[in-house]
C-alpha cells in the first residue's frame, strides 16, 4: 500500500477523522445535554398545561432547525453514497454477495426482534387483568384519539384495504419505478437505491471512459458528506425542541398510567434485543466489541431518538459509521441506506407486542397457529413500514387485519376492530422513539458486519474469505 494511505485512508482524510472524533466528544455532551433539557423543558410544559400553540412552536422548530435540513439531504445522499459504494467494489460481482449476506441479515434481525417480542407478550400479558371500567376508558379513549389524528386513521384505512399482498405490490411498483425523477420528487427511496444500484455496475463496466463520472460522485459524495458535519451540530438544539414537544404533549405521567406494563415491555423487550441480540450477532461474525462500536454510533443513536425518524437520521449515521465505527466506505455506503428503508428491528418487535397486547385488552385468546400468524405477519409488514414517524401503527393494521381473518373460522368470531389500535396512539410517540433507535443500531451492526465482506483493502476481503 503506498505510504500516503493508512488502513484505507488518505493521511489527510484520517487526520480529519481524528479530529473530527475530539470535537465529537463535545457534541456528544450536547446531544445528551439537549435530550435531558427536552425531558425537563417537556414535562414542565406538561404540568404547566399550556397551549397546544406553544407546543406546536416547539414541534415547528425542531422541524426547521433540524429534521428539513437532514431531509433535504437523504435522496442526494442516498443516490450518490449507493453509486460511490456499487462503483468502489471494483468486481460487480462483489455485489451479489454483499447484497445477498445484507438481505439475509435484515430478515434475520427481524425475525428474531419479532419472536422476542411475541414472547415477552405472551409471557407477561400486559393486556389481563385491568379494571373492566379501565379497559372501557382505554377504549373510549382510543376511538377519540383516533378521530382526532385523521391522517394517521386515513392512511391506517388505505393499509386495511391494500392488506400484506398490496404492500408487498408497492414495494415491488418502487422497486422497478418508471420515472426515477418522481421517485426523488416523492422522497420514495427503494426507487433511488434501485437506479443508484443499476447505475453504478453499468459505470463499473464501463471501465475507463466512466472514470470522470465516477470521480465525480465521489466528489459529490464528500461534499454532501461536508454539508452533513456542518448540519449535524445542529443537532443539540433540535433534539431539545423534538423531545420538549413530545414530552410536553404526553407527559412522563404515561409511565405510571393504565398502559405503563404495556410501555415497559416494549422498552425492555427493545433493551433486550439492542442491548444482547444485536451485540451477540455483532460479536459472532466479527469478534469486535460491540459495546465499543455502540459507543462510536452514539450521535447516531441519539440522533435517532430525537429525530425519531431512521430516515431523517442516516446522514447522522453514515457519517458516524465510516469516520468513527470503522465501517468501511463500500459497506456503508450500500448498507445503510437499504437498511434505513426496509431494516426495522424495532419496529417489528412493537407491532408484535402491541398487536398482543391489543387482542388481550379485548379479552381475545390467540392460540399458537395466531401467533404464528403475527410473527410471520409482524417481519413482513416491518419491511413496509416507511422510515418516518408513526409507520409503524400504520402497518400494524395490517397485522391485525391478518390475525382477524384466521379468527374468522371460530365459532362466535371474535376480531379486534381497527378504531383498537387508537389507544396506544396517544402513547405511541415515546415508544416509536426508542424502537426508532433500535432500527438505526441495527443498520449500524450490519454495516460493521458487511465491512468484513466489503472492506476499503483488498486484503483485508482476501483475509475475511480465506
Amino acid at each position: 500500500m503506498p505510504s500516503e494511505y493508512v488502513s484505507g485512508w488518505p493521511i489527510s482524510r484520517f487526520g480529519c477523522t481524528l479530529s473530527f472524533m475530539k470535537r465529537g466528544n463535545l457534541l456528544t455532551g450536547l446531544i445528551l445535554f439537549g435530550l435531558i433539557a427536552g425531558i425537563g423543558v417537556g414535562e414542565l410544559l406538561y404540568h404547566l398545561e399550556v397551549e397546544d400553540a406553544t407546543l406546536a412552536f416547539f414541534k415547528a422548530a425542531g422541524d426547521l432547525v433540524l429534521i428539513r435540513p437532514l431531509m433535504l439531504l437523504i435522496i442526494p445522499l442516498i443516490l450518490v453514497s449507493v453509486i460511490v459504494g456499487v462503483t468502489s467494489l471494483g468486481d460487480p460481482s462483489k455485489l451479489g454477495l454483499i447484497g445477498g449476506s445484507t438481505i439475509l441479515y435484515y430478515m434475520v434481525t427481524m425475525l428474531l426482534a419479532v419472536i422476542l417480542g411475541t414472547t415477552l407478550v405472551t409471557i407477561f400479558q400486559p393486556g389481563v387483568g385491568l379494571p373492566p371500567e379501565v379497559v372501557e376508558t382505554l377504549r373510549a379513549e382510543g376511538e377519540q384519539q383516533l378521530e382526532q389524528h385523521a391522517e394517521i386513521r386515513d392512511r391506517m384505512e388505505e393499509a386495511e384495504d391494500m392488506g400484506l399482498g398490496g404492500v408487498w405490490v408497492n414495494i415491488l411498483e418502487q422497486l422497478i419505478p418508471t420515472n426515477i425523477v418522481h421517485e426523488m420528487s416523492a422522497t420514495r427511496p427503494l426507487g433511488v437505491i434501485v437506479f443508484a444500484l443499476l447505475f453504478g455496475l453499468a459505470l463499473a463496466a464501463t471501465g475507463e471512459k466512466a472514470q470522470p463520472v465516477i470521480r465525480f460522485f465521489d466528489g459529490a459524495f464528500a461534499g454532501i458528506m461536508t454539508l452533513v458535519l456542518w448540519i449535524i451540530w445542529l443537532t443539540p438544539i433540535g433534539v431539545f425542541l423534538l423531545v420538549a414537544w413530545t414530552v410536553g404533549t404526553i407527559g412522563l405521567v404515561e409511565l405510571v398510567g393504565p398502559l405503563s406494563k404495556y410501555m415497559i415491555l416494549v422498552i425492555v423487550g427493545l433493551f433486550i434485543h439492542g442491548a444482547i441480540v444485536l451485540p451477540a450477532i455483532l460479536y459472532l461474525l466479527t469478534r469486535k466489541n460491540p459495546y465499543r462500536f455502540m459507543w462510536q454510533m452514539r450521535k447516531a443513536l441519539m440522533t435517532a431518538f430525537g429525530t425519531d425518524s431512521s430516515s431523517a437520521t442516516l446522514p447522522v449515521t453514515i457519517q458516524s459509521a465510516e469516520m468513527e465505527g470503522g465501517c468501511s466506505k463500500r459497506s456503508a455506503n450500500f448498507v445503510l441506506p437499504l437498511g434505513a428503508t426496509i431494516n426495522m428491528d424495532g419496529t417489528a418487535l412493537y407491532e408484535a407486542v402491541a398487536v398482543v397486547f391489543l387482542f388481550q385488552l379485548f379479552g381475545i385468546d390467540l392460540t399458537f397457529v395466531e401467533l404464528i400468524i403475527v410473527v410471520v405477519t409482524a417481519t413482513l409488514a416491518a419491511v413496509g413500514a416507511a422510515g418516518i414517524p408513526s409507520a409503524g401503527l400504520v402497518t400494524m393494521v395490517i397485522v391485525v387485519t391478518a390475525v382477524n381473518t384466521s379468527l374468522a373460522a371460530r365459532p362466535d368470531s371474535p376480531y379486534l376492530p381497527m378504531a383498537a389500535v387508537g389507544i396506544i396512539l396517544g402513547v405511541d410517540r415515546i415508544l416509536d422513539m426508542c424502537r426508532t433507535t433500535v432500527n438505526v443500531w441495527g443498520d449500524a451492526a450490519g454495516a460493521k458486519i458487511m465491512t468484513r465482506l466489503a472492506p476499503d483493502v483488498e486484503e483485508d476481503l482476501e483475509k475475511a474469505l480465506g
